[in-house]
């Protein structure tokens, strides 16, 4: 294996060739020069400081430009809630206008020249904020924040517009939240409620209203950042923030866009490194969802398996609705603690309850584990012997008169296989679901293992609802299956992935390896190169290639032939062939001098008849038992090269059975990307085939993500298609490669 040197992604290989010729890293690494140590191979940082954002959410002073107070005007409604969020953290508050003495009753500065001191954090609420920018930071504020729209949301005119925003404040000290943003992050925060609390980022005001709600069913929201544009700050500045501050159980994100994936992937990292779950709602699945995020807030959306692949390596989890960040968020929050088993037990008060439930939640993929014999014995102590208690779990009605309901609880709670308890509650029915909701509430005061119940009802103001289960801060509660099931699914996901989550970044390589110095005399820029010079692409990275030759006559494909060994593959091999069977421009199973010679004048007269370019004829050795994989390499907008592996052969493109991942992944993350195709069980042996040599396709994946890495934005694409991947130990031959440089 290539154990340390598997590494990250590229994006701009000049810094990689001047890395290796030992020139110095010229990229900041949020805003401060980037030492050597911070790079990886392709110059690009494996590290990123945590931005100091105490000032900007807990001000001592607060300068409001364009501040008003008079009746009927947009502003007036701001100013008065800046006001009182300044008197809720105990900032002063100095409005800004040039033509009024005071503001509520505060005395006005006519402009940020006079303001009485350097404040923490100023609010821009005029229309062209650019000279107000230049101002604040002459006076050396420390965070602005951009209320306008009309920058890069709009076109290019705004694009051009915000690239000003941004270098105004690139060459000061000054932080800038926006433009294109509210004030959301001002907002009126409980302080009555206790617990883990959840951080919230949104590019997009409206769509973090149900993640703030949560409030109001006892659920602790400690900031809020609504990003907009990120002309400066970026969702990524806030997600390394909110990963370091304690208190904070779980950060719920709502993404149109990312700035930068190399910075998000950046903080990811750090919030998996602390065990802080990241859910996220991220637009662009679709065209249309993808064309409106960029119209909404200028940024790219990014190709969505790539970013599905990026949130998914780094453990973020990715959810489809508002109600499930929600949900899902709320119980992350609040069950900090892994469990101890994955099993899930479902208890119900009706058989096809527990079988509708019991249906849905292996259908997403959890597990429900059969209890014991002696289990089941137990419970048929509280239980009728005629109901079925193997898991589901039904008690045909929870006891109201005794204390058998909250045994049958303790009991399930009991079972060393059982990690959560849902209980689905599909309507009430007092006093039967009273007494149950206060059973569940009290046996999850004495456990450390989730208690889950799913309030069916659609009223959800009953008792037993607002006052028992919301009063409860160790059951989660929730109003669908679906929901839970999203949710539960997710908790024991972020466990597993958090328990074994070693970041890749700490083994990405620093230093070009030989490869890459064989690599450069290959490559021509923006040529596509031949078949033969692919392969001896992936030569230079130890990637295995059939014994073959190249040979311009066809006396010198007889004698080629011969020292590869019968039964050979003649193919064209030119710079512009990209699809050689189509053309008829490959030979196989050629046994004979004879056959070689008339495949040869055959190869070259069809070249001529299509006006192909060739640099001659591959006679190459025939490999025919394995397995037909594609590993290849393209490059995405937002993060840079990334590596895909699946099936291959001529199906590829119908199949379309693929993983995708960003790098930098190691060996762990390539087997995961094997293990999600849906072809799996072809590496593993089937009717009678012996498995493939896993080891060794994992090894090429690998060493493809190297070439990726220190070729960078030199290689456009590469497809290697098929590499066979042969039975267990005998490896995987790279049979046609095609490589784009850029």
């Amino acid at each position: 294996m290539l154990g340390s040197t598997h590494g990250t992604l590229t994006t701009d290989s000049r810094r990689a060739r001047a890395i290796a010729c030992g020139e110095r890293p010229g990229p900041a690494v949020h805003g401060r020069p980037a030492q050597e140590g911070d790079l990886d191979v392709s110059g690009r940082p494996l590290h990123a400081d945590v931005p100091d954002l105490d000032h900007f959410f807990r001000p001592r002073s607060v300068a409001v430009i364009g501040a008003s107070d008079a009746e009927g005007r947009p502003h007036t409604g701001v100013t008065r809630q800046l006001a009182d969020w300044a008197d809720r953290v105990g900032a002063r508050l100095y409005p800004v206008h040039p033509s009024r003495p005071s503001v509520f009753g505060l005395p006005c500065s006519p402009s940020v020249a006079d303001l009485p001191e350097q404040v923490d954090l100023a609010v821009v609420l005029v229309g062209d904020p650019l000279p107000v920018l230049e101002e604040l930071a002459e006076a050396k504020a420390r965070f602005a924040v951009v209320f306008a729209s009309g920058f890069a949301e709009t076109g290019p005119e705004g694009e051009a517009a915000q690239r000003r925003l941004a270098a105004a404040v690139e060459r000061s000290g000054l932080r800038l939240l926006g433009p294109n943003t509210n004030l959301n992050a001002f907002e009126h925060f409980r302080e009555d409620l206790d617990g883990p609390a959840i951080a919230l980022i949104t590019q997009s005001g409206h769509q973090g209203r149900p993640v703030f709600a949560l409030q109001e069913l006892g659920i602790r929201l400690s900031h809020w950042a609504p990003t907009g544009n990120e002309a400066d700050l970026e969702t990524a500045d806030f997600l390394s923030y909110f990963a370091e501050q304690p208190g904070i159980g779980a950060i719920a994100c709502y993404l149109e866009g990312l700035k930068d994936g190399r910075s998000f992937l950046l903080a990811a990292d750090r919030a998996a490194r602390r065990g802080v779950p990241v859910v996220a709602v991220k637009v662009g699945r679709t065209e249309t969802g993808a064309r409106t995020a960029a119209s909404h807030t200028g940024k790219l959306t990014g190709a969505d398996t790539v970013v599905d692949a990026a949130l998914r390596q780094f453990g973020v989890i990715r959810v489809d609705g508002l109600d499930e960040l929600q949900d899902t968020a709320a119980l992350l929050a609040r069950a900090p603690r892994p469990p101890r088993s994955d099993g899930v037990a479902v208890y119900s008060i009706s058989g096809g309850t527990g079988a509708h439930v019991a249906d849905l939640a292996t259908e997403a993929g959890l597990r429900l584990p059969p209890l014991s014999e002696a289990k089941q014995t137990e419970l048929h102590q509280w239980i009728p012997e005629y109901l079925n208690v193997a898991n589901p779990v039904d008690n045909g009605g929870h006891p109201v008169g005794d204390q058998r309901g909250r045994k049958i609880i303790d009991a399930l709670l009991a079972d060393p296989e059982i990690g959560v308890l849902i209980c689905p509650i599909t309507g009430p029915f007092p006093p039967l679901s009273d007494r149950l909701v206060r059973d569940l509430v009290d046996a999850a005061e004495h456990t450390d293992k989730l208690v889950c119940v799913v309030w069916g009802s659609p009223v959800g103001t009953e008792p037993a609802y607002r006052e028992v289960l919301l009063g409860s801060s160790r059951v989660a509660t929730f109003r669908t299956v679906g929901n839970c099931l999203t949710a539960v699914r997710a908790y024991l996901a972020h466990h597993r992935f958090t328990t074994a989550y070693r970041s890749p970044f700490d083994e990405a390589p620093r230093t070009p390896s030989p490869s890459y110095r064989k690599a450069q005399a290959l490559m021509h820029p923006g040529e596509q190169l031949s078949e033969h010079a692919a392969k001896q692409l992936l030569r230079a990275y130890g990637i295995r290639v059939p014994r073959e030759q190249l040979v311009t006559s066809a006396a010198a494909a007889v004698r080629a032939a011969g020292l590869v060994g019968y039964p050979v593959v003649m193919k064209a091999s030119g710079a512009r062939i990209a699809h050689k069977t189509e053309l008829g421009l490959v030979k196989i199973s050629l046994t004979s001098a004879s056959q070689v010679r008339d495949a040869y004048r055959e190869l070259t007269d069809i070249a001529r008849y299509e006006d192909v370019s060739l640099d001659g004829v591959l006679v190459c050795q025939m490999v025919e038992q394995g397995v037909e994989m594609v590993v290849g390499v393209t490059h995405d907008d937002l993060f840079g090269p990334t590596v895909t592996v699946g099936l291959g052969g001529v199906l590829v493109e119908v199949l379309r059975d693929t993983a995708v991942a960003v790098p930098p992944f190691g060996e762990e993350q390539a087997r995961d990307m094997l293990a999600g195709l849906r072809g799996r069980a072809l590496l593993d042996g089937v009717r009678g085939r012996p498995p493939a040599d896993l080891d060794a396709l994992v090894e090429v994946v690998l060493r493809v993500q190297r070439m990726a890495l220190e070729l960078g934005d030199q290689l456009a694409e590469l497809d290697i298609n098929p590499l066979m991947v042969l039975p267990q130990g005998q490896g995987a031959v790279a049979l046609d490669a095609l490589a784009v440089c850029r």
